[in-house]
């Protein structure tokens, strides 16, 4: 089992009413361990069989089972549930609630959260072997698969009834080895080799003053990180900011535009994907003074020369398994300027940050994009978080990927 195949994860789980709703309480305490985060929907039914209380303090969040808490006027909205969700798990699965899920049945707040949901759906049923084995439950099993969804099988041992076959609910450390299977096989980016660079330069004036930006690092780290969920191994190049390094990344820190050239240089030919959003100064002192500078002088010049293009470089040495992906931070003719940056770095994407959209750029939280392709096909995206921003340009990054 690996942790960032769950790390930060939104998981739904349904507990459905059956005896087997005890080891939900195991179940949940794994999936926090491995440091996903979890929101429970029990079913009415479910709360005789294991207690809400046990389960919201086992998850830190509070259990959820109907639509409206009449208590405190909360509203539990099963499309937000739904669609926040990384994936949704229902362990166990009763022969009831199976039947409501294949046949649409929206009686209560999980299969309403279920209907709502876009994302991977595991359900584990549990359930006696009469009822596991009567043709109804088989259709309804054969109608989840249908539909996308994955049925954990059950396994085999004695049941409530005293009765000896399949439709036990697994082990919750065997739920979590299935779950963890199928998330490493979905990862598009499996096997990949990903090199990204974030945050600013500082080119050195003296020993104590330096020419740098504004840069945070916030959104080559949130890429960074969105990359390694996606399965790719992450090469992380920073310039200096206030920000940890994204788990499971290799982390390698610099300090001036040349630094960055050099180690991106190093790695650019084992990688399969380069995502160039350092803000890379474009000029450089031509002498860096040994001592502090003295403030004499009513008028100071200091000489500067280009840095080397990390991205023109790299476009120019790119091959036809690679995907380079560059940025472009505009204050006036933001397409065109992006456009015309696309085609003279041989770059596969530009994305296009303007200084003139409230909220995107420099330092904050948010970010604002549109992202050009080498055919020409502008997508322009709505304010998000930066890690939202991340999973757009990753997106396109896995479809440009496996159009390779």
């Amino acid at each position: 089992m690996s942790l960032p195949l769950f790390k930060d994860k939104k998981i739904v789980l349904g507990v459905c009413g059956g005896i087997a709703a005890y080891k939900a309480a195991s179940l949940v305490r794994l999936l926090i361990k491995e440091q996903a985060s979890v929101q429970v929907i029990m079913t009415a039914e479910a709360t005789q069989f294991i207690t809400p209380l046990t389960l919201s303090t086992l998850s830190k969040n509070p259990v959820l089972i109907d639509y409206y808490d009449p208590k405190t006027g909360v509203w539990n909205n099963h499309v937000d549930l739904g669609l926040s969700a990384d994936f949704i798990l229902i362990a166990p699965a009763t022969a009831n609630s199976i039947a409501k899920l294949a046949n649409g049945i929206c009686d209560n707040l999980l299969t309403a959260t279920y209907l709502s949901a876009k994302c991977p759906v595991f359900i584990a049923p549990a359930m006696d072997l009469d009822m596991w084995k009567h043709a109804a439950t088989k259709h309804n099993i054969a109608l989840l698969r249908a539909y996308g969804n994955t049925i954990i099988p059950p396994g085999n041992g004695e049941l409530a009834s005293g009765l000896i076959g399949p439709g036990r609910l697994p082990e919750p450390e065997e739920i979590i080895a299935f779950l963890a299977d199928k998330l490493a096989d979905s990862q598009p980016l499996k096997g990949k080799k990903a090199l990204v660079t974030a945050g600013p330069t500082y080119e050195a004036i003296d020993p104590v003053r330096f020419i740098g930006n504004h840069s945070s690092g916030k959104m080559g780290y949130a890429i960074a990180a969105s990359l390694q969920k996606l399965g790719a191994e992450v090469i992380l190049v920073s310039g200096p900011t206030a920000l940890a390094a994204p788990d499971q990344v290799t982390f390698i820190p610099v300090r001036t535009a040349k630094e960055m050239f050099d180690t991106c240089q190093h790695y650019f030919n084992s990688v399969h994907i380069a995502v160039m959003s350092a803000a890379v100064a474009d000029y450089t002192p031509k002498v860096v003074a040994k001592e502090k500078i003295k403030k004499k002088e009513t008028d100071f010049t200091i000489e500067l020369q280009k840095t080397v293009d990390i991205l023109a470089t790299l476009g120019q040495q790119k091959t036809a398994n690679q995907t380079l992906v560059g940025f472009a931070l505009e204050t006036h003719n933001e397409l065109q300027n992006a456009k015309d940056k696309l085609i003279k770095k041989n770059a596969d994407f530009i994305v296009l940050n303007s200084m003139q959209d409230k909220g995107a750029g420099f330092g904050s939280d948010t970010n604002k994009i549109t992202v050009i392709s080498r055919q020409q096909e502008i997508r322009a995206f709505t304010l998000k978080s930066k890690k939202e921003v991340a999973k757009d340009i990753c997106n396109l990054i896995v479809q440009h990927q496996q159009s390779l």
